[in-house]
């Protein structure tokens, strides 16, 4: 059993994922050379103890002073219904949120099944007071300019209050994992002007013009100022981010796709794709989403951070380091006046249409 010793301690499901328990172990490997790492205490691995502790063995970090690991004999597989999964009690994955609940970890990072994790933490851990429904932030990257994309996906419908909600936890999320004091937040919808889009967006866009005391607000974008560098922190529903965030990967890779066959078309093309590589390999590092690999579960008594079930070393290893970052900016100690102020704001709005 692991000591209690919450910290910077991150939490992490060894068996969920496509790529098994290696992938992880691997990762970890790679992460203790790495200077982002230096100010994480410990990693403690969830899983199964035999199959572990053979994998450090072999990656020569067996009795590592950094590294634990908790026995978790059971696996959630990545079809599995999420009230089934929360039935496996000493699964990889309840066993690193529970780690968190303890207050053994500060995190938990797990690229497992995203709809039992996201149940399973909610339920577990509970959502911070006066928060109605987490949020799925991502990082999209972008030239010169990164932003946070949010709900990607954790609560496909969401009332006004609970778009505000999303604007409040988003900025916090920005000012921990990106270099921005005072991000601009703006909220999603198919026209600039006032009175675009549902009527939840203008109930959300009059309760945002009013927390200009707690973030910077700039008011509604379009989906042509995603890419403009106007906003740092994109605000909209889980099911249009959803489709925003898979549309835009699919995008990337077509362009990626047309770009190979017309350089490998003609023989002079691939001479100048040659000469070229520098640029290219600007781009693939400027457009590569490995860096903020991690998404955590917003709005929770506790960090969850989710990433996608194919990662592999490289993309866990970035997960952990999110975890870490989130829990040296402690995002939760700063959220409860500014999510105080906008139920509020909503009670107001409801007595007012009384």
């Amino acid at each position: 059993m692991v000591e209690n010793n919450r910290g910077a301690t991150v939490a992490v499901d060894a068996m969920g994922g496509d790529l098994g328990p290696g992938e992880v172990v691997a990762a970890v490997a790679l992460g203790l050379k790495d200077p982002s790492w230096k100010g994480l205490d410990k990693v403690i691995l969830t899983g199964r103890e035999d199959e572990l502790q053979g994998l450090l063995k072999n990656a020569g970090l067996d009795g590592h002073p950094r590294l634990a690991i908790e026995h978790a004999p059971e696996i959630i597989g990545m079809h599995e219904k999420p009230k089934d999964a929360f039935r496996k009690k000493d699964s990889s994955l309840l066993r690193a949120i529970d780690l968190v609940k303890q207050g053994k970890a500060g995190g938990a990072v797990s690229c497992g099944n995203t709809g039992a994790m996201m149940f399973s933490a909610t339920l577990m851990l509970r959502k911070l007071p006066g928060v109605e429904r987490p949020a799925l932030p991502t990082v999209i990257p972008s030239e010169n300019h990164h932003f946070i994309l949010l709900d990607a996906g954790a609560q496909p419908e969401t009332s006004s209050l609970q778009l505000v909600h999303n604007a409040i936890l988003g900025n916090a999320y920005c000012r921990a994992i990106l270099p921005y004091e005072k991000p601009r937040v703006g909220l999603l919808t198919i026209g600039t002007e006032e009175g675009k889009g549902t009527a939840r967006i203008a109930e959300a866009h009059e309760m945002l013009k009013q927390m200009s005391g707690e973030m910077n607000y700039i008011g509604l974008i379009e989906g042509f100022d995603t890419f403009k560098n106007v906003a740092d922190v994109v605000v909209c529903d889980g099911f249009t981010g959803n489709i925003l965030l898979k549309t835009l990967e699919s995008c990337f890779g077509t362009l990626k796709g047309v770009l190979m066959k017309e350089m490998k078309a003609k023989p002079w093309r691939m001479a100048g794709a040659f000469l070229s590589r520098g640029a290219f390999m600007s781009m693939k590092k400027t457009f590569s989403p490995e860096h903020y690999s991690g998404a955590p579960l917003l709005g929770l008594n506790g960090l969850v951070v989710k990433t996608h079930g194919s990662s592999d070393r490289s993309f866990i290893k970035s997960a952990i380091r999110i975890a870490r970052d989130t829990l040296d900016h402690d995002m939760n100690a700063h959220l409860g006046d500014a999510i105080a102020q906008a139920n509020e704001l909503a009670r107001s709005a409801t007595a007012a249409k009384e």
